[in-house]
């Protein structure tokens, strides 16, 4: 089958981009698939990080025409006048934020009036975590063009029902990121990171207020009264970090914090989550995470908040704990739990056992199933 995917991928970086690398990995076992991308998708003064762009070597370098720019209407025309020429049988977008929907609409629009080809749209989320005036009616307008749907939760598939009645959907869980190689040693990934033998949890991934690593300081201070663990934080920040640095300084825990606070590279990934005993989720709200698919993969159990579709994937006292969202008691509870139960073992086992259902096989044969049904 022909297949176009627009999207953001390399050398942009971030969660969609990996995601798209591997979708792209997994389809061109079979099919001839072209990848069109940005070479802008944000203007500078939106963008909250350092670079858009990915740094290290060893990342998923998936051949892709970097032609898009968000806000210029002349690069959508030329990617849709491309996306003809090739004649797709499927047309797939990544699409999560309102924000790219008129560049995204004016491309399907085309697509749908001089070819034939089935416009699927893979929705990370439907309602952005941090809502904008016009939000909703971008959306609808980008829904509205697509005739199939992929959900990564139900309950994005619930946000997505509010903008399409009755949609062509199927739900397939966020696969496992297996891009990001295999654990290593504890004590390898400690001497990576120059780090001492101890008890870590691990918050990862971009710092933004809704995923609520304030919740984890404001536990830890709960938790450091029963046990002594550390917390890694390793990710950039997105949002006022002397927010979190004046909490840490506030309730005095500098010598339980070590923070990461610049971009993580692929080829990094594995040692902060070898080092980690359990990663922790404490999001104030969230449709899915990839970030639980890179803790699947390195077999870590996750301690998050029952907030989106987390709790679909997370079995909650098999593979890690779901507990009350912006409860930092609660949260400080089940870290206790986990350490003073000794469950790093057993939620790893079983962590193994349900890896295979998550995987980018049964991902890309669940889009097949729904395009031909």
């Amino acid at each position: 089958m022909k297949i176009v995917i627009v999207s953001p991928a390399y050398p942009l970086r971030g969660g969609i981009a990996n995601f798209t690398a591997q979708l792209y990995k997994e389809l061109i076992i079979n099919n001839h698939v072209d990848v069109f991308t940005f070479k802008r998708q944000y203007p500078e003064i939106f963008f909250p990080g350092k670079s858009q762009f990915e740094s290290g070597e060893d990342v998923d370098k998936i051949p892709a025409e970097i032609i898009i720019d968000s806000i210029n209407p002349i690069s959508w025309k030329k990617t849709a006048k491309k996306i003809v020429k090739i004649n797709p049988e499927l047309l797939i977008f990544a699409y999560w934020l309102p924000f790219f929907a008129p560049c995204y609409s004016s491309i399907a629009k085309r697509i749908k009036k001089e070819t034939n080809a089935k416009i699927l749209s893979i929705c990370h989320n439907i309602i952005p975590h941090e809502k904008k005036p016009g939000d909703k009616l971008l959306t609808k307008s980008f829904l509205n063009k697509m005739d199939f749907f992929i959900t990564l939760s139900e309950e994005v598939k619930k946000d997505l029902e509010k903008f399409v009645k009755k949609p062509k959907c199927k739900v397939l869980p966020h696969p496992v990121y297996s891009r990001f190689g295999e654990k290593v040693s504890k004590e390898n990934a400690l001497n990576k990171l120059k780090l001492n033998e101890a008890k870590y949890v691990l918050f990862f991934g971009f710092i933004r207020d809704y995923k609520g690593l304030d919740i984890l300081i404001e536990a830890l201070t709960f938790v450091k009264e029963k046990i002594k663990i550390k917390l890694i934080v390793a990710g950039e920040f997105y949002d006022d970090e002397k927010k979190y640095t004046g909490l840490i300084e506030k309730l005095n825990l500098q010598d339980d914090i070590i923070l990461f606070s610049d971009f993580i590279s692929t080829e990094e990934v594995k040692y902060y989550f070898s080092a980690a005993d359990v990663v922790i989720l404490p999001y104030k709200s969230a449709t899915q995470s990839g970030i639980v698919q890179i803790a699947v993969n390195f077999g870590k159990p996750v301690i998050a908040a029952s907030v989106g579709g987390l709790g679909e994937v997370i079995k909650n006292n098999q593979t890690g704990y779901i507990v009350e969202p912006e409860n930092p008691g609660q949260l400080a509870d089940a870290i206790i739990k986990f350490y003073t139960e000794n469950k790093e073992n057993e939620f790893s086992n079983n962590i193994s056992k349900i890896a295979e259902q998550y995987s980018w096989k049964n991902f890309v044969n669940g889009i097949f199933d729904l395009i031909n049904s």
